[in-house]
């Protein structure tokens, strides 16, 4: 069984650049890859696979026996090439959901369905699993969720939705991060944040707003 990675450094999480540099958040990219290679490397995956884009990096992964693929096409087109041709069971997990762990993965693996689509908060598909890959066609941007049930309806295959809290929080905006801080403590990401001077702050006056600032 196989994981893929879709990874991009270059300009990652532009949607922080106030917050964050240019070389921070490129930084802060690798260390959220980092956490997912991690649990991934716990669970029941054999295989990982990063989708890469841009520039080396492998010198910085803190999980052995990760091959590295390297397309700069768009992310449709490379996933739909890279799993055209595969004949065993395929897990697409994105590279910013910090908190995953191996149970949220074991657990969605393990359910019987050919697609199983666990989403982010905002209608994204933060994790694909395709029991028979080379039959489906991934359609992310947008509400990719319910683009890829309606796909595995269009295919003629069962599917479900995989709720899981530690799927779901995906790092894209500021306030994102306020999750990470909170619930991934002993996460490589979060750690990294900590080091450079990023903090939760409680605003008193609101009584329930919490921020993040450095």
């Amino acid at each position: 069984m196989k994981a893929i990675v879709p990874f991009r450094r270059r300009d990652a999480k532009s949607r922080l650049k106030h917050l964050l540099t240019l070389e921070e958040r490129e930084r802060f990219a690798l260390m959220m890859l980092n956490d997912v290679l991690t649990a991934l490397s716990k669970s029941a995956i054999d295989e990982i696979e990063i989708l890469a884009t841009g520039d080396g990096f492998t010198e910085e992964l803190k999980v052995e026996h990760t091959e590295v693929r390297y397309d700069d096409r768009e992310l449709n087109d490379a996933l739909n090439t890279a799993i055209a041709s595969q004949n065993q069971p395929i897990l697409i997990i994105m590279a910013d959901i910090p908190l995953v762990t191996p149970a949220s993965i074991n657990e969605m693996i393990r359910r019987k369905e050919d697609v199983i689509v666990s989403p982010g908060r905002k209608g994204g598909t933060n994790a694909l699993f395709l029991r028979k890959p080379s039959r489906f066609y991934v359609s992310y941007y947008g509400i990719s969720c319910i683009e890829h049930l309606e796909m595995a309806v269009r295919c003629d295959m069962s599917c479900g939705l995989h709720d899981s809290f530690f799927m779901s929080v995906d790092i894209d905006e500021v306030d994102d991060l306020v999750e990470l801080l909170i619930h991934g403590k002993d996460t490589y990401s979060a750690r990294y944040l900590t080091d450079i001077g990023l903090h939760l702050h409680a605003d008193k006056e609101s009584k329930t707003r919490v921020e993040v600032i450095r």
